[in-house]
């Protein structure tokens, strides 16, 4: 859980993150909606918030980059549900931006922390 007081970080960081994500949580295997959006709330001890509003619109650009398939199956609930899962595509999209993740994660890091020369 975030730290008290401290409220969850929604669109702001999600915009550019949100594909990466949805990717690297369809890594494990088909997932519907609900459960995207659950686990990565999860992961990231519920300091990123995912809104049904985002995650559909990222879902239908990601299956129709290729990235992800969709089908249809039953949920934990018993109840009809599009489940999605990473294609080859989806795999390979995942470790390009894992990739440039951390490349920009290094970048930022550099100018928030400059190494004082001696």
């Amino acid at each position: 859980m975030p730290k008290r007081g401290t409220p969850p970080l929604q669109g702001e960081v999600l915009q550019g993150t949100l594909d990466l994500l949805i990717l690297q949580t369809l890594i494990s295997g088909p997932a519907h909606g609900h459960t995207v959006a659950y686990t990565i709330e999860r992961l990231s001890g519920d300091v990123l918030q995912v809104e049904h509003g985002s995650l559909y619109p990222a879902l239908h650009r990601l299956e129709a980059r290729g990235s992800v398939r969709s089908f249809w199956g039953v949920s934990d609930h018993n109840r009809r549900a599009r489940f999605y899962r990473l294609t080859r595509t989806g795999r390979k999209q995942l470790s390009q931006q894992t990739s440039r993740w951390e490349e920009l994660v290094r970048a930022i890091d550099r100018v928030l922390r400059p190494r004082r020369e001696v």
